[in-house]
């Protein structure tokens, strides 16, 4: 499975990232070998959309992360945008 997520971490920012292994990346931030998420844990997992391929998924990645748009990231979460 390759998908692009998002991660809410405990100071209420979002992490945006993509990867074909989604529970070892998620344990990767969980155990603070993320630079941006270790000084930010918890994490949560608020979203996920699969993709057929890597690039695929980069590319809706790259799109949310150009946004840089909060009501973007909660319409996504919500399920409102996709």
């Amino acid at each position: 499975m390759i998908c692009t997520y998002i991660l809410e971490c405990d100071d209420k920012t979002y992490y945006v990232g993509s990867t074909n292994d989604l529970d070892r990346r998620i344990s990767e931030h969980e155990g603070g070998k993320s630079r941006y998420t270790k000084k930010k844990l918890p994490v949560r997992l608020v979203f996920k959309k699969e993709f057929e391929d890597i690039k695929k998924a980069r590319k809706f990645e790259n799109f949310i992360k150009r946004q840089r748009n909060r009501n973007l990231y909660n319409k996504l979460i919500n399920g409102a945008f996709v």
